[in-house]
């Protein structure tokens, strides 16, 4: 993958991240049941593609992330 779609990959996961963590803050309706999406575990998933996209835009920029024994 280039360095541009990552970093669009990036930012599209970061957006989704936020906006779950913002939508698992939000005060339960117990009129309107229970919540049928988990919000919590998005955003977690979210935030691991974000660090991971990270990772691999240093990783394009030339740094090494990896195991420095080699």
């Amino acid at each position: 993958m280039d360095l541009l779609t990552t970093a669009a990959i990036a930012v599209a996961a970061l957006l989704f991240a936020v906006f779950c963590g913002w939508r698992g803050a939000q005060p339960l309706n117990v009129l309107k049941g229970p919540r049928m999406v988990p919000w919590r575990p998005l955003m977690v998933a979210g935030a691991v593609v974000t660090l991971l996209m990270a990772a691999h835009i240093l990783n394009l920029l030339g740094m090494k992330t990896g195991d420095p024994r080699y």
